[in-house]
């Protein structure tokens, strides 16, 4: 059955509308996006230039940590016999912690000591002899002079017997009487050569080996004296002790740890500080510490050493901040803190050399290789382009030497998303 014609003129009258109604919404719903583009406010890291009083506006967390610590062991081997100290106790630098058996060290000393004597000793007798001791060295070859005559005497009374009356001796005789010759003959030699070393010296080169020999010796006495000296375990700084590894009487090892000890008469602290503000942290006289447990301190400090590589995760460089000892309280390593100011300022030449900003605030479009900068408006809070000169790469970052004015905002990352009037939103920082 046919519908009714009022039905489809309806049904038409409807399809129209739609037909004009879905492109007008459509160009409608274009045009709210054009307009939410214009609008949008895009959020991005920026840095003041030049201003030393943003680390003073930051806080950055840390933890105390001792100046030193040190975990302490024995050079060499041996049972305990001394160990006096426990934890807890303060110790000055030199104070003995614990000191092992020395006897077997101290036999090691003595027996190369004896043995350096005994060079000594040899080495003068080299020298020249005194006139009593000459007396005795010719005497000594008057005497071996008399024994070869005597033997020599014998030998040919035997020889000749032999000769004239075989029978009367032996082969055997002879060959003991040449024997004694020998032997007699040896000793005086012997004692001619000691007697003209005491009359005129020894050789140089017999004097130079026994020289080296003792200059070995000396050296042995020393290395025996150090291995002695390791039997005591010395505080090499004034510290505490807050842990003990062993206890005494028990057998150690070269190198097994016995003691830690740590110095807290100064505290660090580590805190890590943004990119886009690290290069105004060798520029901070004194910053101000305040420890969780002491809220009401704040605790004068100064900047030790800045990290020269930035994180990878985080993008911040480590600062290591000292600090004395406060006089009326403790501050014990693992305490948490923070910084809570700083004072410093920049030379005044600074800006003779250039602004020091992050690589990452730089650019340059593909058509051009000049260098440009995003500058933030501090009151209408858009960005606009500005060609810059750079200057030398640094630690932290890189100069820029002209086209930067000392107090202005800069972005510093995130430069090739932004383009000219556009609004932006400038991160807070974790700690600002």
């Amino acid at each position: 059955m046919n519908s009714h014609p009022n039905r489809r003129f309806k049904n038409g009258i409807r399809s129209l509308f739609a037909l004009v109604l879905i492109p007008a919404l459509l160009l409608e719903g274009c045009g709210e996006d054009k307009i939410s583009e214009k609008t949008v406010v895009r959020p991005v890291r920026a840095m003041k230039v030049g201003d030393v009083s943003q680390l003073r506006k930051r806080s950055f967390p840390g933890r105390a940590k001792a100046t030193q610590e040190v975990n302490l062991s024995f050079r060499v081997s041996g049972p305990l016999i001394t160990f006096p100290v426990k934890v807890g106790d303060e110790v000055n630098e030199g104070h003995v912690l614990a000191r092992i058996d020395p006897r077997d060290y101290q036999v090691r000393l003595r027996n190369v000591q004896g043995q350096l004597a005994v060079a000594r000793a040899n080495l003068q007798a080299m020298r020249q002899a005194r006139p009593e001791e000459i007396g005795r060295l010719k005497a000594t070859v008057n005497k071996a002079e008399a024994t070869l005559k005597r033997a020599e005497s014998d030998y040919k009374r035997e020889m000749r017997i032999f000769k004239e009356h075989p029978g009367a001796t032996s082969q055997t005789s002879i060959d003991k009487k040449l024997e004694q010759k020998d032997r007699a003959e040896a000793d005086l030699r012997r004692t001619r050569e000691e007697l003209r070393i005491g009359e005129a010296g020894a050789r140089a080169e017999d004097v130079a080996a026994k020289k080296a020999e003792i200059t070995s010796l000396q050296a042995s006495v020393t290395a025996a004296k150090d291995v002695l000296s390791y039997t005591n375990l010395r505080a090499p700084f004034n510290g505490t002790v807050v842990t003990t590894y062993v206890e005494n009487f028990e057998d150690v090892r070269a190198k097994q740890p016995v003691v830690r000890l740590v110095d807290t008469s100064r505290i660090e602290m580590i805190v890590n500080i943004p990119e886009n503000l690290i290069s105004f942290a060798p520029h901070v006289k004194k910053v101000f510490v305040r420890f969780d447990t002491f809220p009401d301190r704040e605790i004068p400090a100064k900047i030790k050493e800045i990290g020269k590589e930035a994180s990878q995760t985080t993008r911040t460089y480590p600062v290591t901040l000292i600090m004395d000892q406060p006089k009326d309280m403790k501050i014990l390593p693992g305490m948490a803190g923070k910084t809570v100011g700083a004072e410093g300022r920049l030379p005044d030449d600074a800006n003779n050399a250039g602004i020091e900003v992050p690589v990452s605030a730089t650019f340059s479009p593909d058509e051009t290789d000049k260098a440009y900068i995003w500058v933030i408006d501090e009151q209408t809070k858009t960005v606009s382009r500005r060609e810059v000169e750079t200057g030398k790469l640094t630690d932290r970052g890189i100069m820029i030497t002209n086209g930067l004015i000392s107090g202005e905002w800069i972005a510093t990352a995130g430069v090739h998303y932004l383009r000219e009037g556009q609004k932006v939103r400038i991160l807070q920082e974790k700690g600002q």
